[in-house]
């Protein structure tokens, strides 16, 4: 029997899902820095693809969020997730990176 080898994006999107599903409450990650550490630097338009069609529920996406803490556009409950956890919006809707950003080590 043969098993279908993965795509590139399969993979990919595999790797972007453990990455987000990793992120502390509390922080945040960019669609570039997870598309950094996944091995794909110059790919964060794909990582956003990918968290488009992320299982609802399964994953922190509210954590993810563009390179200048600006939020989703369509995903509206995403402010409020935040500021559950205690993550501060600003006034023109971003987040203040600099704070908030998760430093991997």
């Amino acid at each position: 029997m043969h098993w279908a080898k993965k795509t590139n994006e399969e993979s990919l999107r595999e790797t972007v899902y453990e990455i987000v599903a990793q992120i502390p409450q509390g922080r945040v990650l960019t669609y570039g820095a997870i598309a950094r550490l996944a091995g794909y630097p110059n790919h964060s338009r794909l990582v956003g693809r990918i968290m488009r069609g992320a299982p609802d529920g399964q994953l922190p996406c509210h954590r993810v969020m563009s390179s200048s803490g600006r939020l989703a556009p369509h995903f509206p409950a995403q402010a409020n997730l935040l500021m559950a956890e205690g993550i501060e919006i600003t006034k023109t809707g971003k987040v203040p990176l600099k704070q908030y950003l998760w430093q991997i080590e």
